[in-house]
């Protein structure tokens, strides 16, 4: 979720609080300062949401260890407290992905957890598997909506814990958005039913049996979204907690919806730890309920709890070896934050296109920036990192589209433009402009393929990823394609690609540009500068009018350059031809001579136009 979006949830949560529920959070239970009302009940809902595998502490990602810690201190504060998942667990980083999940499930167990609800993200190895991996959990998966094309649930829709004489019902949701956010071949034969529907039938059905009701739904806030934990909120009557996920939304203090259910959510990857209080009378009514979350700065003198940081230490130590093996080095960190990969081009996802279409040879390239999940620092690339990047196992396969579809695809990646989505297309082969002014299905101009105006009717090969070649993310325009060809694993493909280039340069070179108002000039996409470890001077401004690529690498043993004074060579038949020296690009180059950087590439036959060297010859056109 992108800053934007959190400030905007931080306002809407202070306009429409449960009252003033925002005092200072501690390690014990938070309150609103004020002392339980008299012969209360108390119960402690612990919660987290969207993790993602994030199993180490790391700045603001506080790990499972240390999240573990937190929970142990509330627990020992009141042992009438619940922990519970939404979603988006067992996938997202090396720690996970490498053994399919089991990793994430043995840390679950460990830490107790009482319930949790699967996410999309949980389908990413197939749901046949997700079962597996459930029946290995020592707590229930919930999901009321998740169902065989029978009508069966594939898992229970809700459970119901005592504890202390009040009967809590937890029923489980999650967003139908999965069909397409997960490879759709990893749901065959599974449908996502209305949560509205399947929830109110679940409250129905439970109501008279339990004195309160929690919905644990992954199911998210996101405009663009159908299904919302507010429309769920507002349309269902007796919900006292939704537990919500899948937008990564920071709700600090929680927030009231319809039919007075608050709503409660903890960002991502382990930054927080949520916390919702019930207080109830002696006839087990809900009279107060209060939602706070607590941090890694106010969690700082709480110590990892021991056991679960031995657990994840052993399973880091067998992943070891096979990721810290060096595969490539880069000059410049690798910009694949997330609302930069999801709405704008970036050097990463400018190099994982080209990746993809050198090792297929295709003529264009797609992959959605949903599916890079991470940024690379300059320096070593190891395979750990790679995979960090592309974690899902994804395939390159080609398929042979026409220029109408590839037009759709672009369409469809950039209908939710400027905000963050994961269908955002970062692309190879292609250049184009986004005209905001537009409707969505209509905002993409100026479409050129191989330099040149793109032909609806004619044939291009596509290299993409598996799962927007099923129609994942909503690019259904390629489902009736046959695959044309497969080359292995995406992960595979950049670590090869990048080991071609060596420790290349590498920076958005405006493949994707945007029609500014009154569509007489365009922008640059390139979103900030990608935070990292290391520091990273800020890029050179990019000319309005052409894309820019590179700045050239320096390549072993290059001929020698020229003064700059002799840069320009001899008159040929061909034109004349230009000595690159250092600090040139090719876009510089043809700016001088009153050409594109296209044509200088392909008349020059350069694979890469972000790889050009001192010393070498470019051919310019008569």
């Amino acid at each position: 979720m992108n800053q934007k979006k959190r400030f905007a949830s931080a306002l809407l949560s202070a306009t429409v609080l449960f009252g003033s529920f925002g005092a200072a959070v501690s390690a014990a239970p938070a309150t609103d300062g004020a002392a339980a009302p008299e012969g209360s009940k108390h119960i402690t809902i612990l919660h987290t949401n969207d993790v993602h595998s994030h199993a180490v502490e790391n700045g603001e990602e506080m790990g499972y260890a240390k999240l573990a810690g937190i929970i142990d201190k509330y627990r020992s504060e009141n042992p009438d407290s619940l922990l519970l998942d939404d979603g988006d667990a067992v996938h997202g980083t090396t720690f996970a992905t490498l053994v399919n999940g089991e990793s994430v499930v043995k840390v679950m167990n460990e830490m107790g957890y009482d319930a949790m609800a699967p996410g999309n993200h949980e389908f990413n190895y197939g749901w046949q598997h997700l079962v597996k991996l459930a029946g290995e959990l020592k707590f229930p998966m919930l999901s009321a909506n998740v169902k065989q094309t029978d009508g069966s649930r594939l898992f229970e829709p809700y459970t119901i814990k005592e504890i202390d004489g009040v009967k809590i019902g937890i029923i489980g949701l999650t967003t139908p958005e999965t069909a397409y956010k997960t490879n759709p071949k990893n749901v065959e034969g599974i449908e996502f039913a209305d949560p509205v529907k399947e929830t109110q039938a679940m409250v129905n059905e439970i109501k008279d049996k339990v004195d309160v009701v929690v919905v644990l739904g992954h199911i998210g806030q996101d405009e663009a979204s159908t299904d919302t934990s507010l429309k769920i909120a507002q349309q269902v009557s007796g919900i006292d907690v939704f537990i919500d996920g899948h937008s990564h939304t920071v709700l600090q203090d929680g927030l009231v919806g319809g039919n007075g259910t608050l709503i409660a959510s903890a960002g991502e990857y382990s930054k927080f730890l949520g916390v919702v209080d019930l207080y109830l009378d002696e006839k087990n009514e809900v009279i107060s309920k209060k939602a706070t979350l607590v941090d890694s700065k106010e969690a700082a003198d709480i110590k990892p709890d021991a056991d679960v940081a031995a657990l994840v230490k052993s399973i880091q130590d067998e992943q070891k070896p096979i990721l810290e093996e060096k595969v490539a080095t880069s000059a410049v960190n690798l910009n694949g934050e997330r609302e930069n990969v999801r709405a704008g081009e970036t050097n990463l996802g400018d190099l994982i296109a080209d990746a993809i279409r050198d090792v297929s040879g295709a003529d264009v390239a797609l992959t959605n920036g949903g599916g890079i999940r991470t940024s690379i620092p300059a320096g070593d690339v190891t395979k750990g990192q790679v995979i960090s990047v592309l974690p899902f196992g994804n395939q390159v396969v080609t398929l042979e589209v026409t220029g109408a579809d590839i037009k759709a695809a672009l369409e469809n990646g950039v209908s939710a433009y400027p905000e963050p989505s994961g269908g955002f297309p970062q692309v190879s082969g292609m250049t184009f402009k986004i005209d905001t002014s537009a409707a969505a299905g209509n905002r993409v101009t100026s479409l050129m393929i191989g330099g040149k105006p793109y032909d609806p009717a004619a044939k291009y090969t596509l290299a993409t990823n598996d799962f927007t070649a099923v129609g994942g993310d909503q690019y259904t325009m390629f489902t009736k394609y046959p695959q044309a060809g497969m080359f292995g694993s995406m992960d595979e493909a950049l670590i090869n690609y990048m080991q071609e280039l060596g420790a290349a340069n590498v920076q958005a070179d405006g493949r994707i540009t945007e029609v500014a108002a009154g569509g007489s000039t365009e922008v640059e996409v390139e979103p900030a500068p990608t935070p990292a470890p290391a520091p990273q001077p800020a890029p050179t401004p990019v000319p309005e009018t052409a894309p820019t690529p590179a700045p050239v690498v320096e390549k072993p043993a290059p001929v020698p350059a020229p003064k700059p004074s002799t840069s320009k060579a001899q008159d040929t038949a061909a034109g004349e031809v230009y000595v690159v020296k250092s600090g040139d690009t090719l876009y510089a180059i043809a700016k001088q001579y009153g050409t594109t950087w296209q044509q200088l590439q392909k008349l020059n036959k350069i694979k890469n136009a972000h790889w050009i060297y001192p010393g070498q010859k470019i051919k310019i056109p008569a």
